[in-house]
């Protein structure tokens, strides 16, 4: 099983041939890194792609990062919500399309858990709630990258979760012996996302085990949990996952705190439906 873990793993991590990630993603990752560039460098790349600026305004314009409208150039863009932010959206943008060919409802499962991420750190009292909602938009990427990379054992995994009303999850570890959150974690090591994403995106089903930000994995952990609650797009099953205990407490979410949220959330699911970021 080790070995054919390994191949597995070599596979998927042959990210090149995802076909959608724009060549902007890497120069301006390069930029980031170098301290003698400036926002306007770093806009100036990305605006070279027109249709990839146009796909990140109308994303950040969105419900979701609780600007509407009120964003009108990238530049703008990086100085409110942040580079993490906007190289999060730049990824999800960007396998749009093989998100909604490998799986349908995918994408907008991953809006949802991105809005109700962003609305639970909110609710919370959590610093820059904008950055919990790329973990929760980052959160299933994984199960793209498998489909794109191991498109028969995607076909094998489908066939256990309608057969033996297995979860997502349950199905993958079956057939690859690891899940979408391993994934995950290779994905955000190969694309340097910062360790708070990290951990959001790898660790939301099991979100004590968090290395260093364990508030992150709690974060989408409920996100998780609420948008399958409202069924709001799909994540390849129809299981509501039950709600870890001790993620509840570290974050201090009672009952007052849910409460707040699904009101909050009712509203706002209604308004990112209506949004096309196609």
């Amino acid at each position: 099983m080790n070995d054919l873990r390994t191949i597995h793993k070599n596979k998927i991590l042959q990210v090149d041939d995802l076909p959608t990630l724009p060549d902007a993603l890497a120069e301006v990752s390069r930029l980031v890194e170098d301290p003698n560039s400036s926002t306007e460098q770093i806009a100036r790349v990305i605006s070279h792609d027109q249709v990839l600026s146009a796909k990140i305004l109308k994303m950040v314009n969105s419900p979701i990062y609780g600007f509407p409208g009120r964003i009108g150039s990238i530049s703008h863009a990086l100085v409110l919500l942040g580079f993490n932010v906007i190289k999060g959206v730049i990824i999800s943008t960007s396998v749009f399309d093989t998100m909604n060919t490998s799986m349908a409802g995918l994408w907008e499962h991953s809006v949802g858990c991105a809005l109700a991420s962003a609305e639970v750190a909110r609710v919370v009292g959590l610093k820059d709630p904008e950055e919990y909602s790329v973990c929760g938009l980052l959160h299933d990427l994984g199960k793209v990258v498998l489909a794109v990379q191991l498109p028969e054992l995607k076909v094998e995994i489908d066939a256990h979760v309608a057969d033996e009303d297995m979860t997502y999850r349950e199905a993958e570890q079956l057939v690859l012996g690891f899940d979408h959150e391993r994934i995950n974690a290779w994905l955000a090591d190969y694309w340097h996302l910062p360790p708070m994403i990290k951990d959001g995106m790898s660790r939301h089903h099991v979100p004590l085990r968090a290395q260093h930000y364990p508030a992150a994995a709690c974060v989408v952990h409920i996100g998780d949990f609420l948008v399958r609650l409202y069924e709001y797009g799909s994540g390849g099953d129809d299981t509501v996952p039950a709600l870890e205990p001790k993620a509840l407490k570290l974050l201090k979410f009672g009952k007052k705190e849910l409460e707040r949220t699904m009101d909050a959330l009712s509203e706002k699911f209604i308004d990112v439906a209506a949004v096309s970021f196609a």
